[in-house]
């Protein structure tokens, strides 16, 4: 309700503009008993119910930062929504209000969990799963260093790869989706990879295709072979290390910036004289508060 309060919400607008495409973020939707509560990432997660699926066994559920709701769930979710409507403009002239709930967003994100319960992929309590942690071979260990091996070997091809890698025999093994005997397996795992650095592991599986790698730092993974064969993270002229936007499109590929994030206020002049505005509007907006000025530039 905050834009219609200003008198720019959808409808006015709207009548301005009928090819306007305005796209409306927020954590609970434009509607419902919640729409106008305040909330964060944790919470949109817990309110879709993807929240309850996420953590070890016998262990609270846990929030995995701010990605999935805020990110996932919101941002990226209202750009593809922004896109479709592009799209569907293109054919019928007119534009539309989308309605981008982060508990929403998630939520259907999370369809995959929700079809697949009958499968038995998600029938086991929180952490007792295929694919939370509650498999031996979908995991991750300790290596001797200190540092950590991330497993995701699920086809029996993979599986084989990763028993052979671990120098264990198959046929003295329980079946490898023997349940009751995940919780031994995992012990078991786990002494072996204390076993070795993370170096000396990626020596034995980086040449193997048993779904093993290493869980890499931020600074190690921009320095990884293969991201830097791919070129995935950049440099900024500050020395400062990035991902590369993405997906990488063939024709028409993202040209990223390499100078400094900006600092807040930092253009905010600049900005309003390009569209307009005169400096004595601009320092009234100042003087009330409304936007914020930071000079960057040393006054010698």
């Amino acid at each position: 309700g905050v834009m219609e309060r200003l008198g720019l919400g959808p409808e006015v607008l709207l009548q301005e503009n009928p090819r306007l495409i305005y796209a409306r973020l927020t954590g609970f939707g434009q509607t419902g008993k919640y729409a106008k509560s305040a909330g964060h990432d944790i919470n949109y997660l817990a309110l879709s119910g993807v929240l309850s699926k996420l953590g070890r066994k016998n262990e609270n559920p846990y929030a995995p930062v701010n990605l999935l709701a805020d990110f996932a769930g919101g941002g990226v979710m209202c750009a593809l929504g922004i896109v479709a409507a592009l799209f569907e403009r293109a054919r019928s002239g007119r534009g539309q209000v989308i309605d981008a709930s982060m508990v929403e967003g998630v939520a259907y994100l999370s369809s995959f969990l929700w079809k697949s319960g009958k499968l038995g992929l998600w029938s086991e309590p929180r952490g007792e799963n295929l694919l939370d942690g509650g498999a031996p071979f979908y995991e991750t260990y300790r290596t001797s260093d200190g540092k950590f091996m991330a497993v995701g070997a699920i086809e029996p091809k993979f599986y084989n790869q990763l028993i052979k890698g671990l120098g264990l025999n198959l046929d003295e093994l329980p079946p490898q989706m023997s349940f009751s005997d995940w919780p031994d397996m995992k012990k078991k795992f786990a002494s072996i990879f204390a076993q070795k650095t993370q170096a000396e592991w990626c020596s034995i599986f980086d040449s193997t295709d048993a779904c093993v790698t290493p869980v890499l730092s931020f600074d190690d993974a921009a320095s990884h072979q293969h991201n830097k064969e791919r070129s995935s993270f950049i440099k900024n002229d500050q020395g400062e290390i990035s991902p590369r936007p993405a997906p990488v499109l063939s024709r028409t590929p993202a040209v990223p910036s390499c100078k400094r994030d900006p600092i807040i206020g930092e253009h905010t002049e600049e900005i309003l004289l390009e569209y307009g505005f005169t400096k004595q509007e601009i320092a009234k907006l100042y003087s009330a508060k409304a936007i914020e000025f930071k000079n960057v530039k040393a006054n010698l």
